[in-house]
């Protein structure tokens, strides 16, 4: 989905049924103003543009933005600025709001991940738990706060998991098959033991997934591994254990939250009476 289509879906769900009957009932078609976006708490910015095309669409209304994608903003940071007639800026405020302060929670949660895991730490991923659609926009959303793409769909990278290993007969067969069907893609296999990782990497694979994990597992793992391939933890991943996460060596760390049940990061809406005279 677009940028554009999720714009018109979510402006469709507010003015399904009409105009915004309080904005038409309490402001002159001619009155005039400024809206400024602000942060209400530390963070990192994204959506910008988003916000942007939403008062562009409803529009007309001129976009000020003040600040970048992927920026460190503190409280009482104007983030944009719009000016145009009042009713058309109340009529996007909340679409504008919605897109903005959902990506830039996920782009503030993936930077606390990449904070605590350092510079030499694995690199954070997110996953397919993302909300419909609205992947494109939250996995930008994750490279953003400086995070690392996982596949987009279920065609462009293979992630052979328990339940096709269930149906093939083995994790060293499901790796196989994938592989035979699709040389030239790349294929992760997702494991729940060493025993099942010993067996995938001799089978050829390059990138494993390590479920469930314990640290201390992880670590045998990357000692077993010794170079031979890449490794992703996944499950059970949280805030708390992510410095220890960061020290057994893992290539990357899966992190479905940044997308699935991120906290939205306050962004506020600041809106004054403007003069044709004070904005020229």
């Amino acid at each position: 989905m677009s940028v554009d289509e999720v714009i018109e879906v979510a402006l469709a769900e507010d003015l399904a049924d009409g105009p915004d009957v309080t904005s038409t009932a309490t402001i002159p078609a001619d009155h005039r103003s400024q809206l400024d976006l602000v942060a209400r708490a530390d963070g990192v910015v994204a959506g910008l543009d988003v916000a942007e095309r939403v008062f562009e669409i409803v529009g007309p209304i001129e976009v000020t933005v003040r600040c970048s994608d992927g920026d460190r903003v503190r409280r009482g940071d104007v983030l944009l600025s719009a000016v145009g007639p009042t009713r058309a800026l109340l009529t996007a405020e909340r679409t504008a709001l919605n897109l903005l302060t959902h990506l830039s929670g996920v782009a503030t949660a993936t930077a606390q991940w990449v904070d605590l895991l350092g510079p030499d730490g694995p690199k954070v991923r997110d996953t397919r738990k993302t909300l419909p659609g609205l992947r494109a926009l939250q996995k930008y959303a994750v490279r953003c706060g400086g995070g690392v793409n996982h596949r987009m769909s279920l065609s462009d990278a293979a992630l052979v998991k328990d339940n096709h290993v269930v149906a093939a007969g083995g994790v060293a067969e499901a790796f196989n098959a994938v592989r035979t069907m699709y040389p030239g893609l790349p294929v992760e296999v997702e494991v729940d033991s060493l025993e099942q990782l010993v067996e995938v990497l001799g089978a050829g694979a390059d990138l494993v997934l390590l479920d469930n994990f314990t640290p201390e597992q992880m670590r045998e793992a990357v000692a077993i591994t010794s170079g031979r391939a890449l490794l992703e933890a996944s499950g059970g991943l949280t805030l708390d254990n992510a410095a220890e996460v960061a020290t057994t060596g893992v290539d990357f760390v899966a992190v479905g939250a940044l997308t699935h049940s991120v906290k939205a990061l306050d962004i506020g809406a600041d809106l004054r009476e403007v003069t044709d005279a004070a904005h020229d």
